[in-house]
């Protein structure tokens, strides 16, 4: 089976399972660190339909909130079989995990997808905080509802004050954040890289949490040590 993933965490899923399925990978697809011979076709949001098309995979994987409905709609038209993936929550992104390697690739379900289970479920709250958690500035946008990286900072004790929000990644004035009297702000360095020299800086007196982007968004191997990686940056910025 030939296999393209649009998705950072699906190719590293696939990669770390089974590399030699993989026949094209994103731009933004950065683990495993050794991808192999895998063609890169363009970026989550501008992938080249046509370089696709011509490596003839059997299956193109993709999610719907980092690729386009348009984008996913040419690639069909272009006879291509997509798998959608939806994630929301860490129940979601385990079962979805599932349906691409074990029921749509055929695998032995992977070592790595049992160690992901077990380590959320011995996860422990580091505290009863409440935070809210910048993606973007220029505009600032935050995590609102209905998120994958906000259900996985609740199952560590941190209650984002944007989760009831209508929208899912709301642009909040940082003026607005800077009052919202929370005990720390969460700034992972994805997909606006965070840094302790850009970000903290607008929220002085706050604590900051600077913490690994691929730790707290991407549903795949790294699944397995993210509770202990998030945890130990929390701690750290109490």
């Amino acid at each position: 089976m030939r296999v393209v993933s649009l998705v950072p965490s699906l190719t590293e899923a696939v990669a770390v399972s089974a590399p030699s399925l993989l026949a094209g990978v994103t731009d933004w697809c950065t683990h495993p660190a050794g991808l192999g011979d895998a063609v890169r076709i363009g970026g989550t949001k501008n992938p080249d339909v046509r370089r696709i098309a011509e490596l003839r995979p059997d299956l193109v994987i993709a999610n719907e909130e980092e690729n386009r409905a348009p984008d996913l709609a040419a690639l069909r038209a272009a006879g291509l079989e997509v798998l959608v993936t939806e994630v929301r929550d860490l129940p979601q992104a385990l079962r979805e995990l599932d349906r691409v390697l074990v029921g749509a690739l055929g695998l032995t379900r992977p070592g790595w997808l049992a160690d992901a289970e077990r380590a959320w479920a011995r996860a422990e709250p580091v505290g009863a905080l409440t935070a809210f958690v910048p993606i973007w500035r220029r505009p600032w946008m935050v995590l609102g509802r209905d998120t994958f990286a906000g259900d996985l900072l609740a199952r560590l004790g941190v209650r984002n004050v944007y989760a009831g929000h209508p929208e899912r990644y709301p642009r909040v004035p940082v003026e607005e954040l800077a009052a919202a009297g929370c005990d720390l702000v969460v700034l992972p360095d994805e997909p606006y890289r965070f840094t302790a020299e850009d970000g903290p800086e607008a929220f002085p007196g706050l604590p900051a949490a600077l913490l690994s982007g691929r730790h707290l968004t991407w549903y795949g191997p790294s699944l397995a040590e993210a509770p202990a990686v998030l945890a130990g940056a929390l701690r750290a910025a109490r």
